[in-house]
């Protein structure tokens, strides 16, 4: 497959793909012409990151489980550690992102939004 197949098929851009080989997670085979040439195992690693990608793990976590996933004699407890700091990372920016979401709740709820200039919303923001 070209680079344009293996992409509709992964559902990654072009762009993505060979992003992913500068950085040495997929190494398509090249042709006389020079052209990549991603065979089934290619497209099933693109597949893993992508996935992986959409799941929110940084590159490194995805480099490191392709690794895993790679090794026939790895240990769960490996790709367990990983996903479980992964989801206390994700917990994290939830309660940052609720906290966020009450903050604006209460400003928003105390700014009468009327034609005065007096606005707590404004006042919250410039605080030291």
């Amino acid at each position: 497959m070209n680079i344009s197949d293996v992409a509709e098929v992964s559902g990654l851009p072009p762009k993505t793909i060979r992003y992913y080989e500068d950085i040495g997670l997929v190494r398509p085979a090249r042709s006389s012409n020079g052209y990549r040439v991603f065979q089934a195992n290619d497209l099933h690693k693109l597949t893993f990151l992508s996935r992986s990608r959409a799941l929110g793990f940084s590159i490194e976590d995805c480099r490191t489980l392709l690794a895993l996933y790679e090794d026939e004699g790895r240990a769960s407890s490996e790709v367990r550690e990983i996903a479980q700091r992964h989801l206390a990372e994700i917990a994290r920016k939830i309660a940052d992102l609720q906290s966020m979401q009450d903050t604006l709740t209460h400003l928003i709820k105390t700014c009468a939004g009327n034609d005065r200039p007096d606005c707590p919303i404004l006042d919250d923001l410039s605080r030291t």
